[in-house]
């Protein structure tokens, strides 16, 4: 099948066939998320034109001021879902509690968990910002959506995936192990998503690491050394690395992703028992980990592979070096060596 004719509904369809026991609700549910993205690209590709740009006055539970496209997004993506009849409940970055299905509407079996606009601070700079989603099975029995559906390892995940929009549109998602990792492109003369980067595999090691120096001094020692060691010969590569960091998460993470390297947002604090971080594992962490691994690479706090996290709480926050194999394993060995010292 040429990718240039495979729609996104078309390829879950036909992936769904590999499991006779499915019901096609993951299938609808992945076609409400493409949806909202189409939206919420519809807006940022015309965010200088129109009065969508800028503070909505208010600050979410981050202690973070709220952009107008970021409470776009969200309000976007949970009327997508809301009434669908396949959500128990649904997480933002952006509230401090989860977001209840409405009483009139019915509740399903899924608890999706997102970034509703990653990197929105850059939209005024026309830099490519993006959408994060995760995807459980809720582990709750009543009637409602609890907080602890919510609450589950990335381990856990039955899919994840972002969208980026920038020079063009893509969403890449994956639902773990052998299913592989797959992009789509939309086309804004069908308004259809179509299959352009067929079982993303990342490379083994990298050239590029993505991170901002600019918290140099701020950095624990482990974190200190590795970014100082990228740039000499003594590093899996045996020569220096370069440096590309834009800033937004989907984007630096993306691009690696194709390219091979690795970014990291490291802990905020140098005593590295009390590994903190800016990242948040419930809405962008986990998910991306869960890509991340399934295209080959790996995700860790430098100390405990992402995906074995035990979330504690919805706004959980935690490092992230994530990225080919050889460069996050040459993170968590320089890690293990000053633990030992």
């Amino acid at each position: 099948m040429e990718h240039t004719t495979c729609t996104l509904n078309r390829f879950v369809i036909e992936q769904q066939r590999n499991f006779p026991e499915a019901r096609g609700k993951f299938t609808e549910l992945l076609e409400h998320i493409a949806f909202a993205s189409k939206i919420v690209n519809r807006e940022t590709s015309k965010a200088g034109l129109v009065d969508i740009l800028g503070l909505t006055g208010h600050v979410n539970v981050q202690g973070e001021e709220v952009q107008k496209l970021d409470q776009f997004a969200q309000s976007t993506f949970f009327k997508a879902l809301d009434h669908t009849g396949l959500c128990a409940c649904i997480a933002s970055e952006e509230e401090p509690d989860i977001l209840p299905i409405p009483d009139h509407f019915p509740c399903g079996d899924y608890v999706v968990t997102f970034d509703p606009l990653d990197g929105s601070t850059n939209i005024d700079a026309n830099v490519s910002i993006g959408t994060i989603f995760g995807i459980h099975r809720r582990v709750s029995t009543g009637d409602r959506g609890e907080t602890r559906d919510a609450l589950q390892p990335g381990r856990n995940l039955v899919a994840a995936g972002y969208v980026i929009y920038g020079s063009s549109t893509i969403l890449v998602y994956t639902c773990g192990g052998s299913a592989g990792v797959h992009g789509f492109t939309l086309d804004p003369s069908v308004g259809e998503f179509f299959l352009s980067h067929n079982f993303i595999r990342t490379p083994v090691s990298g050239s590029i690491y993505s991170t901002n120096e600019g918290n140099y001094q701020s950095w624990n020692a482990p974190t200190r050394e590795f970014v100082d060691r990228l740039k000499t010969k003594d590093n899996p590569r045996g020569k220096s690395y370069s440096t590309r960091y834009i800033g937004s998460l989907v984007a630096d993470f993306h691009r690696n992703l194709l390219y091979g390297g690795v970014f990291l947002y490291p802990s905020d604090t140098k005593d590295p028992s009390k590994p903190t971080g800016k990242l948040r594992l419930l809405s962008e962490c986990a998910p991306l980990a869960f890509v991340c691994e399934a295209a080959g690479g790996k995700a860790s706090t430098g100390y405990k592979r992402i995906l074995d996290v035990e979330p504690t709480e919805l706004h959980q926050r935690v490092p992230l070096i994530i990225g080919s194999p050889a460069e996050v394993e040459f993170y968590e060995q320089i890690c293990a060596k000053h633990s030992k010292g």
